[in-house]
C-alpha cells in the first residue's frame, strides 16, 4: 500500500523552471507536484493518491517503482556508473540490444541506442539517408512524414511531425519533407471500435507524393502505426499494409514509431507484430526501460545493417551517436524491465484487459460535449467538442475535475488520452472512466 511521509513541499519556489509543453503562468498559481509513486499510483504534494491513467506520459508500463527494476538500477550504479558507448562497450548493451531484437518482427536483428525518442527518430532518419548513400543511391534525401504525426521535438522529429502547434514557431525546419493526409475523418469513422473499417484508401496518399516528387527521390516514410499524441487514432484496416506494398514497389524505406506503441501497449512488444507488418526500423523509447532512466532505440532489419558493413574494418561506419547511448543505468533499467514483461505475462495481460477497456471507454458516449471515441488496446482517447473562442478549455477543466477527484489522465486539445500502465486490472479501469463520466457531466 502506497503510504507518504512528506517533507515540506515549498510551493513558492517555482520561477526557475521553464516547463515543458505547459501553460507555465497557469500552473504556477496552482501548481501540481507529485512527491512519491508506486505501482497504479502517485502521491500529490498536498498527500493525496492519484490513479495513473496515462502511464506517466504513455511509458511506466510497469507500473511505479517496480522493485526489481529500481533493485538493477541501484545494483548497477553502484557497479559502473558510466562507460563509453565510442570505441569500449559493456556486456549489458549487447545483451539489451539481442533481447530488443528478438522480440522485434522478421529480420530485424539490429540496434542502435539513443536517449529519447525525439533522438531515436533523428537517428532513424539519418540511418535511412546514410542507408541508401552507402549503396549508392545518394539522390534518395526526401522524407515523408504524416500529418497530425508526432515524433518528437528535435528538428528531424519535428519535421516530419504533422501536428500544427508543434511546428509553426520553427520556420522552414528541413528541406525535402513532404506529409501523407492524415487518417482521421470524424464523418466515416466517429466512435470505431478497435481499427476503422473505412480508410484502408488513404493510403493512397503516398502514390500521390511519389508521382510528385519522383519515388527515387524519396528515402523513407515515417509513420506511428497508431498515432497516439494527436489524440489516439488507430489505423484503417488495410492501411499500413498498403503503405508497405507501396514502399517496397519503389524502394522506400518504411519506419513505424513505436515510442508509444511499443512494448505490449496495444497487446504484443510492438504493434508492427499485432498488424502483421515488418517495416524496415523501428523507432522505441518509454516502455523500453518502465521510464525508470530515459533510453531509446532504433532497431533495424539486417539489409540496412549488412549495407553500412563494407569497407575497411578499421573505418567508422555511421558517424552519430550520443555520449549517453547505451548508458550503463538505463540498460540496467531496460533488461530488468525486459524480465518483467516476461514475468509477470504484461503483454498478454494488456491484450487480455483490452474488450474490458473498450467497454468502459465507450460507455461514455452520450455524455454532454463528446464527440467521438477511439480506442485499440490499452490505449484510447475521448474528444469533446471545443469552446468558442477557447480551444482545449473544456478538456482541461475535465482534466482538473479529475486530477481533484484521483484520477490523473493526458489532455491535447480538448481531446483526453488514456493509456494506464499494463498492471491496471478491471476495478480500476471502472473507477477511471466513472470519474471521467462524473467530471464530463459537471463541466458546463
Amino acid at each position: 500500500m502506497l503510504t507518504s511521509s512528506l517533507a515540506h513541499v515549498d510551493t513558492n519556489n517555482l520561477d526557475s523552471f521553464f516547463m515543458p509543453f505547459t501553460a507555465n503562468r497557469q500552473f504556477k498559481k496552482n501548481p501540481r507536484l507529485l512527491v512519491r509513486a508506486e505501482g497504479m499510483y502517485y502521491v500529490t504534494h498536498d498527500d493525496r493518491r492519484v490513479i495513473d491513467a496515462a502511464a506517466g506520459m504513455w511509458c511506466v508500463n510497469a507500473g511505479h517503482c517496480h522493485p526489481k527494476i529500481v533493485e538493477a538500477v541501484q545494483n548497477q550504479v553502484a557497479t559502473l556508473d558510466y562507460s563509453p558507448a565510442f570505441q569500449m562497450g559493456h556486456p549489458a548493451s549487447f545483451e539489451l540490444a539481442s533481447r530488443v531484437a528478438a522480440l522485434a518482427p522478421g529480420d530485424i536483428d539490429s540496434v542502435f541506442f539513443a536517449n529519447s525518442g525525439s533522438e531515436a527518430v533523428d537517428t532513424a532518419l539519418k540511418i535511412a539517408l546514410a542507408y541508401h548513400r552507402a549503396r549508392g543511391e545518394g539522390h534518395r534525401v526526401r522524407l515523408i512524414g504524416r500529418e497530425r504525426g508526432y515524433h518528437g521535438v528535435g528538428f528531424g522529429g519535428t519535421a516530419v511531425g504533422g501536428i500544427k502547434n508543434n511546428r509553426k514557431a520553427w520556420g522552414m525546419m528541413l528541406p525535402g519533407v513532404d506529409h501523407l493526409r492524415h487518417t482521421h475523418d470524424p464523418k466515416e469513422m466517429a466512435f470505431s471500435r478497435g481499427q476503422p473499417s473505412w480508410g484502408k484508401h488513404l493510403a493512397e496518399d503516398l502514390v500521390r507524393l511519389c508521382e510528385l516528387h519522383d519515388p527515387s527521390t524519396i528515402a523513407a516514410v515515417i509513420v506511428e502505426p497508431v498515432a497516439g499524441s494527436t489524440g489516439v487514432l488507430p489505423p484503417p484496416q488495410g492501411y499500413l499494409e498498403r503503405l508497405r506494398e507501396i514502399c517496397d514497389q519503389h524502394g522506400i524505406l518504411l519506419i513505424f514509431d513505436e515510442v508509444i506503441t511499443g512494448f505490449g501497449r496495444i497487446g504484443a512488444a510492438f504493434a508492427s507484430e499485432q498488424f502483421g507488418i515488418v517495416p524496415d526500423m523501428i523507432t522505441m523509447a518509454k516502455g523500453l526501460t518502465n521510464a525508470t532512466v530515459p533510453a531509446s532505440a532504433v532497431a533495424m532489419r539486417k539489409h540496412i545493417y549488412d549495407a553500412f558493413m563494407t569497407g575497411p574494418e578499421w573505418m567508422v561506419e555511421l558517424t552519430h551517436g550520443y555520449t549517453y547511448s547505451a548508458h550503463p543505468l538505463a540498460l540496467a533499467a531496460g533488461l530488468a524491465t525486459l524480465d518483467v514483461y516476461r514475468d509477470e505475462g504484461l503483454f498478454e495481460r494488456s491484450a487480455a484487459l483490452s474488450p474490458r477497456f473498450e467497454q468502459a471507454i465507450h460507455a461514455i458516449k452520450g455524455l454532454p460535449h463528446v464527440i467521438d471515441i477511439r480506442n485499440i488496446g490499452l490505449m484510447g482517447a475521448i474528444e469533446l467538442e471545443s469552446r468558442p473562442n477557447r480551444p482545449s478549455g473544456r478538456a482541461y477543466d475535465v482534466f482538473l475535475k479529475c486530477y481533484e477527484r484521483g484520477v490523473y489522465l493526458r489532455f491535447t486539445g480538448d481531446t483526453l488520452a488514456f493509456s494506464p500502465p499494463l498492471i491496471v486490472d478491471e476495478r480500476q479501469i471502472d473507477q477511471i472512466f466513472e470519474t471521467v463520466a462524473q467530471a464530463i457531466r459537471e463541466v458546463d
